[in-house]
């Protein structure tokens, strides 16, 4: 994803999220229709960053289906986790997703009912086979600016060792499966320029900080 593209859906994602917002806490007719038409506007800059689709009507259709009222409509990024799992000799465990074909270590969706570590657990089970215990979070992340979605959200990364299981990959979930070093990781992996270098400073020092996203500044039109 280029620069100007993910600068186009992020603003289209932010002003989105504002006037379904609006639209949750307000009953002025008045002021609904100034949301919807800002709902529209965001749906063109969406479109223009998808390739330059004139149909914006199902974008608005599904950013109306997921507004709500009251609290419960106040829009905020989903959360994932990503599991950073290392054996013995400091090699990272990644898959290869089947979405994408792209390789990144086990990530998932933040489940209901389960703690974020719980879900880790579960998401490295299940895609790889490999049982793990957790160390301890590593790093929050912002996943459209590291190019690991289309959608607003954040990942908590959490630091795992292996302790048990087999190097399994899940058949629907990923392609591949594997344990790679600093210096061969898969070309197409994504966001490695972004997360490597902490990554693996945090396999090999447990003291290391937690990382995230720097601050830009100004946040509309800041630097990466």
């Amino acid at each position: 994803m280029g620069a100007a593209e993910a600068d186009l859906r992020r603003w289209a994602e932010a002003l989105a999220a504002t006037a379904m917002t609006g639209l949750a806490f307000t009953e002025n007719g008045y002021e609904r229709e100034r949301y919807e038409e800002i709902l529209s506007i965001a749906a063109d800059i969406k479109a223009v960053a998808a390739g330059g689709s004139t149909d914006t009507a199902p974008i608005i259709t599904e950013w109306m289906r997921e507004a709500k009222l009251g609290p419960a409509g106040y829009v905020t990024p989903k959360v994932a986790v990503g599991a950073i799992v290392a054996n013995e000799r400091g090699e990272l465990l990644l898959i290869q997703r089947s979405d994408s074909g792209q390789w990144l270590y086990p990530t998932g969706w933040a489940d209901v009912g389960y703690s974020a570590p719980e879900v880790v657990i579960k998401e490295v089970r299940e895609e790889t086979g490999i049982e793990v215990e957790i160390v301890r979070l590593i790093g929050v992340l912002d996943g459209m600016r590291l190019g690991l979605s289309k959608i607003p959200l954040y990942s908590l990364v959490f630091l795992c060792r292996p302790v048990g299981g087999t190097l399994m990959p899940h058949p629907l979930e990923t392609l591949d499966a594997g344990w790679f070093s600093r210096d061969a990781l898969p070309m197409d992996t994504i966001g490695s320029q972004r997360w490597a270098a902490d990554i693996f400073a945090a396999i090999d020092d447990p003291s290391y900080p937690v990382f995230y996203d720097d601050v830009r500044r100004p946040v509309w039109r800041g630097n990466e």
